[in-house]
């Protein structure tokens, strides 16, 4: 049975030390966010210390200052790093928050964990030690416990993801629902019958919501069932699926895929299965970052100004931790940028 909470100050790091079963310079790591400890150490450090209601000196120090001396925001993103660092996507991203911070002397203090359960840890323990203003969050679950869990983190919190994800949370998102919809009729007026999409993990809650439009835009046009493969965002997996609808019977005439560097690897795969693009094949990519625009055709796109969609959500945000309100709201959505991968049905 866990003990009492006691006063920030009465309990030493050796007892927090003690009861997480690790070392007092665990302990020390573990608590000031530094690199050092495991993801599994740092959350039994995090769980003791709640236990004991024990704050270290510079985070206890930090009650009695102004809250206006931190000026960090939080971003926390479930996705392995070298995953991360090949996602256009959030590199954009990531760019139009800091464009808003950084006119606020402002800094992002990014943390990358394994899953969502681990980033409700990580938050807690922000709002805890008073070491960050406020905190966004990404990538919303079908479910997602972080919902239920915002109430007591203790931060201004946005959420990036649609209202039906987010619950309550204040948040920004863009109607992916209606920019698949755009896609499906534009591929389906070039005489496209046969479509497929190339998702992400099927448990996202903008892949879901991507499927179901997909479904239902190509049910609305009569056109044949379409297939959906998800993956993991790589570039790896978009190539498995693409090699995989193209060796099948009924193979598509168009794919849409759910962000460009998929799009990048399937261009690569149709050109290695001698599949001609877009004389046989039609390909539609997502965000459009400069990737689209280097391949040879040069892909067609939903485009979506990403870094203004980051900065968006930092302004929402900073009106949350200075205002203590904000507006939620869509930014606008992906629109269609026809180039070369995409052509009429021969």
């Amino acid at each position: 049975m866990s003990s009492p909470a006691r006063p920030v100050g009465k309990v030493t790091i050796a007892e927090v030390a003690e009861r997480a079963g690790v070392s007092k310079g665990s302990v020390s790591l573990a608590m000031n966010d530094k690199p050092g400890v495991s993801a599994a150490t740092r959350e039994k450090v995090l769980r003791a210390a709640r236990e004991l209601g024990w704050l270290p000196n510079q985070a206890a120090r930090s009650l009695s200052s102004a809250s206006t001396q931190v000026s960090n925001v939080g971003l926390v993103i479930a996705r392995p790093a070298r995953l991360l660092g090949l996602e256009p996507f959030y590199m954009e991203f990531i760019s139009g928050i800091e464009s808003v911070l950084a006119e606020r002397s402002h800094s992002l203090l990014l943390r990358l964990v394994s899953d969502v359960e681990e980033e409700i840890g990580v938050v807690d323990g922000w709002g805890r030690s008073k070491q960050i203003r406020g905190s966004i969050m990404v990538d919303f679950t079908l479910d997602d416990p972080r919902v239920a869990a915002a109430a007591d983190l203790r931060l201004p919190l946005i959420a990036v993801g649609h209202p039906d994800l987010t619950g309550g949370l204040p948040s920004v998102w863009t109607d992916d629902g209606a920019a698949v919809a755009e896609a499906v009729r534009y591929l389906a007026a070039l005489g496209h019958r046969r479509l497929a999409r190339v998702s992400g993990p099927a448990g996202l809650g903008h892949s879901a919501i991507r499927s179901e439009a997909f479904a239902k835009a190509v049910s609305d046009l009569n056109l044949e069932p379409g297939r959906v493969l998800p993956t993991d965002f790589s570039g790896e997996q978009g190539a498995r699926a693409t090699r995989a609808l193209l060796a099948s019977a009924q193979r598509p005439t168009a794919i849409l895929y759910d962000n460009d560097i998929m799009a990048v690897a399937g261009l690569s795969v149709a050109t290695e299965m001698g599949v001609s693009v877009p004389a046989e094949l039609s390909l539609l990519a997502w965000d459009d970052s400069q990737l689209c625009r280097l391949t040879h055709p040069p892909l067609s796109a939903m485009s979506h100004d990403v870094f203004a969609f980051g900065a968006e959500v930092a302004r929402r945000l900073m009106d949350l931790v200075e205002h203590g309100s904000t507006e939620s709201g869509a930014v606008p959505a992906p629109v269609l940028v026809p180039r070369g991968t995409t052509a009429r049905v021969r």
